[in-house]
């Protein structure tokens, strides 16, 4: 069964995801490690969305169980009150957690719909759970439908257009601050993959002059590979600068390194945060904040959205069938190869040889996939039943489908975690 515990900008403060963005992700091993019944986890963890994708036993209670588990460990592992978890957080089970991620993945649940981001912060969140070994096979057939699922809608609708991201919004809120971007004098904070993107935005813009400081001692590589000026002294190049980018992981500017010299516009991109809120009371300094940022995301367009939303239905759809049909399709493999290392072992001990055994099981491959081909389309039509007892008809296999999860069951494990 899939599970799914979901808090956003929406319901949550920066604050709370800010702190659990921090801590969320290494306590996925925890999850694994500490639960009998949870099979595997992933964690996603961004500046305006937390979540925990679990696979669990299919059995009694197993998901209150889990749910109740996960709010316990990402509240020790966090800091964050576990009353405030079950405050903000949505349990999400079954197809509700297909749809729900491929939504996410999408960009359909971001603060600037359609953002680009948010595909490859899903997909290093499963790399992350392989590194750590938190994954299963069930999350790993969601995630990557999710990033075909994201695909399909950058190439298939409006919301495939370039530009929509938290660093683009915050450079359109700067716009009125700018007199002349080609003469804008930016220093950016941070080298990882978010910096990478504040580069091609601020060039997007037309700014010419871009400085990289690193609180890790990356600047230099970072600067020769996008063709930028490394700094070394994070007040100095602050003192050079017209607006200063952070994204970084560290908490790198407070009120010691920026010199009162000029009027200034720095823009946090970091979570945690990477610019002490305080900085904003400096004369002369102005701080947007992805708080600030958040409050004025547009209006999302409305066709554009729609479009994205019928294709991560079907998508959605589509993966359900395919989970219907699985154990089925795994009951007549099973009993097929059992028969085939049946006769291999026959056959061996007759004197045949590795010719033989590829032949046999080339036969057994081509045997089996017509069927699991029918099978699929079978389930798309809601007709999975029918596979099923075919298979019991003719060949005495017999297997359960996977059920579908009730609007009442979802229900009560709303209620079983705000008891909890």
């Amino acid at each position: 069964m899939l599970l799914c515990l979901t808090a956003n900008h929406q319901n949550a403060s920066f604050d709370l995801l800010e702190k659990l963005s921090f801590a969320a992700p290494g306590a996925a091993t925890t999850l694994v490690a500490d639960s009998a019944i949870v099979e595997g986890a992933v964690v996603l963890a961004t500046c305006n969305r937390f979540e925990a994708y679990l696979e669990i036993d299919d059995v009694l209670h197993a998901s209150e169980n889990a749910a109740a588990n996960t709010i316990n460990t990402m509240s020790a592992a966090s800091g964050v009150d576990a009353d405030a978890l079950r405050n903000v957080l949505t349990v999400l089970r079954g197809d509700e957690v297909v749809e729900h991620l491929f939504a996410v993945s999408s960009g359909l649940e971001s603060v600037v719909v359609g953002e680009d981001e948010i595909s490859g912060q899903v997909r290093r969140s499963l790399e992350r759970a392989r590194e750590v070994g938190t994954t299963s096979s069930g999350l790993e057939r969601l995630f990557q439908k999710a990033t075909q699922t994201s695909r399909g809608v950058k190439t298939q609708t409006a919301l495939g257009g370039a530009g929509r991201s938290l660093v683009r919004l915050g450079l359109e809120l700067a716009t009125s601050r700018v007199t002349d971007w080609a003469q804008t004098r930016v220093l950016l904070v941070g080298t990882g993959q978010y910096a990478a993107t504040t580069v091609v935005a601020l060039r997007d813009r037309g700014v010419v002059d871009i400085s990289v400081f690193s609180p890790s001692g990356r600047a230099q590589a970072f600067a020769l590979k996008h063709e930028l000026r490394a700094q070394y002294d994070l007040s100095e190049a602050i003192g050079a600068s017209d607006i200063v980018i952070t994204c970084t992981a560290y908490a790198a500017v407070d009120a010691t390194v920026i010199p009162n010299d000029n009027r200034r516009l720095i823009i946090d991109l970091g979570l945690p945060r990477n610019v002490d809120p305080a900085v904003a009371s400096l004369p002369g300094v102005e701080l947007l904040d992805l708080e600030t940022i958040s409050l004025h995301a547009p209006v999302e367009a409305l066709t554009a959205a729609d479009d994205a939303r019928a294709l991560v239905g079907l998508a959605a759809a589509d993966f359900a069938a395919d989970r219907s049909v699985e154990p089925a399709i795994v009951a007549l493999r099973s009993h097929v190869f059992d028969l085939l290392d049946a006769e291999i072992a026959r056959a061996r001990s007759r004197g045949a040889g590795d010719e033989t055994e590829a032949a046999l099981r080339h036969l057994a491959g081509v045997l089996l996939h017509e069927p699991s081909v029918r099978a699929r389309l079978l389930a798309k039509e809601g007709r999975a039943n029918e596979f099923v007892d075919g298979l019991d008809a003719v060949y005495g296999v017999r297997s359960a489908l996977v059920q579908d999860v009730s609007a009442a069951d979802i229900e009560d494990d709303r209620d079983t975690l705000a008891s909890a």
